[in-house]
Formats: C-alpha cells, sequence, structure tokens
C-alpha cells in the first residue's frame, strides 16, 4: 500500500514563539511517526505562525481515531486554530454549474483520470444544458431553476441534497448565480468560486469586450473561497496570459476560457490537498 495512502495531516495556525516547528514535530516523533511533508511561514507583520506537517499512519502508536484528542493539549498551550486530515478520506465534491461548459469538463476529466483524487457525487445547476455532459461521465445532475422569487427555497433543496450526499467542498464551476450569506454560511472556506480577473475593472456583461476595447495586454483569472461579500473572498489562485493587439475579442475569450479552467483545476487541488490555510482575508497556500 502507498504510504501516503495511511497518512495524516495537521494544518496549524497560532502566535509566533520559539520552538513551534520542534514541539509539533516531536509530537509526531515521539508517537512513532515518519514525517512525508513539512512546510511552515511566518508573518512577520502579523506575528503568526502557519504550517502544515504529513506523516505516515504506519507504526503510528496511536489510532486515527485518539488523533485529534492527543494533539488537543499542545494546540491549547499554542494557543491555535488547527484541523486534522486524514489521506485516506477522499473529499467529496460538488459542482454548481450554469451554461458554460470548459470549467465542469476540466474538473470532470481531471477527476476520471485520478489527477484530482476526489468524489464527485453530483453536479447541480440552474439549467439543464450540460445534463450531457455529466451523464458522459456518469455523475447524476440535479437542476434547480433560479428565480428572484424562488432563489431561497431552491437553495433550501440544494442544502439538503448537499447534506444527503455528505459534501464537503462545493465547487462553482461558472455557476452564474450568487449565493445567499445562508449557503455561504453552510460552507465556510468551502466553496470555491472562479471568475475572470477583470473586475472591478470590467465588471457586468461582456468583460472581454470591454477589456479588448481598453486594449489590455494581459487577461488573468482568479480562484477564491467565496464568502457573503462578492467576489472579496480570500484569493487561492490567479494567473496571467499575455495579449497583443493582434488578438480577437474572440481570442481574448479563448485564452480566458483557458486561463479559467487550469487556475481553478490548482485551486482545487491546493484545496483537496489540504495546503491552504485561511488568515483573515488572504490565505496561505503551501506548494
Amino acid at each position: 500500500m502507498d504510504q501516503h495512502s495511511s497518512s495524516a495531516i495537521l494544518l496549524i495556525s497560532c502566535p509566533d514563539r520559539i520552538g513551534l516547528v520542534s514541539r509539533i514535530s516531536h509530537f509526531v516523533f515521539e508517537r512513532g511517526g515518519n514525517i512525508l511533508d513539512l512546510d511552515e511561514h511566518v508573518d512577520t507583520a502579523s506575528g503568526m505562525f502557519f504550517m502544515r506537517v504529513s506523516w505516515s499512519m504506519n507504526g503510528f502508536s496511536i489510532s486515527a481515531s485518539e488523533l485529534e484528542d492527543a494533539f488537543r493539549p499542545l494546540a491549547k498551550e499554542f494557543g491555535a486554530e488547527w484541523s486534522v486530515h486524514l489521506a485516506r478520506s477522499k473529499p467529496r465534491l460538488a459542482l454548481f454549474v450554469s451554461k458554460y461548459d470548459h470549467c465542469l469538463q476540466d474538473i470532470l476529466w481531471r477527476q476520471s483520470t485520478g489527477e484530482l483524487d476526489v468524489e464527485i457525487p453530483l453536479v447541480v445547476s440552474n439549467h439543464s444544458d450540460l445534463e450531457p455532459l455529466a451523464v458522459r461521465y456518469g455523475i447524476p445532475f440535479h437542476v434547480y431553476p433560479i428565480t428572484p422569487g424562488n432563489k431561497l427555497e431552491q437553495e433550501e433543496e440544494e442544502l439538503a441534497l448537499l447534506r444527503k450526499h455528505e459534501v464537503d467542498t462545493v465547487v462553482l464551476a461558472r455557476y452564474m448565480q450568487v449565493l445567499s450569506p445562508r449557503f455561504v454560511n453552510a460552507f465556510p472556506n468551502r466553496i470555491i468560486n472562479i471568475h475572470h480577473s477583470f473586475l472591478p475593472a470590467f465588471s457586468g456583461g461582456n468583460p472581454y469586450r470591454q477589456a479588448f476595447l481598453r486594449g489590455v495586454k494581459i487577461i488573468g483569472a482568479t480562484s477564491h473561497y467565496v464568502t457573503a461579500e462578492l467576489d472579496e473572498g480570500p484569493i487561492i489562485e490567479q494567473d496571467v496570459v499575455g495579449i497583443s493587439h493582434r488578438d480577437s475579442v474572440r481570442d481574448l475569450v479563448r485564452k480566458g476560457r483557458d486561463l479559467e479552467r487550469l487556475v481553478l483545476a490548482r485551486a482545487v487541488a491546493s484545496h483537496i490537498e489540504r495546503r491552504v490555510l485561511v488568515d483573515g482575508r488572504k490565505t496561505i497556500v503551501f506548494n
């Protein structure tokens, strides 16, 4: 068996102090754990310490069910926010889409090839257009048409569906609806969105044409966690691609589409591999 299939990941943030790396590493060592990966960061401006450490559970002296109780006294001493995750349990993603297919196609393909090690129990949409694509990959497709009058009621149905399927994370793969605060609060730092990086400069309709008319030299894409403040959530991943005077609006749309699916895939991978720590409006993303 691959040792990574039986491993634990600790994410921790706390006020910085001398000896944190040593104390946490010793916690793993004294229980017979073999550290597989360790990364840490100190924000000198805020005085906060952030760390991700993974270790093999093979030969570890305590069981997975006892792990949180064993680490809790140390975390309390540090005044830490922390979480422990077992690599053997696959995250369960729900994909929300509207009519654009490129991000949905990309995630389903990466999951089908094993690049994204997740379960995708369902796809949710406010339109039926992309159902054939989900069916092609054997994923159940659920349609909830949204109007101003039924939005909250439909979201309640969607939340019930997500609970039924024990969904961990919601990925908005170009879902063209604004989620209510109630929905967002049900998945804190577990809803991932993707959009072009023109906001707020080129907000509203037809952003690529707006950018074309301004003669931009780069376009970009941003993936972030969703918060109650529209498009203000902590950023997980960004990238840009060059544009020249030879590019048409159609070229901008094509390049932007490619960038969106790549940036979203990177953000989802970082999230499911437990490499992201949220620090207020920012993130620490361990490579």
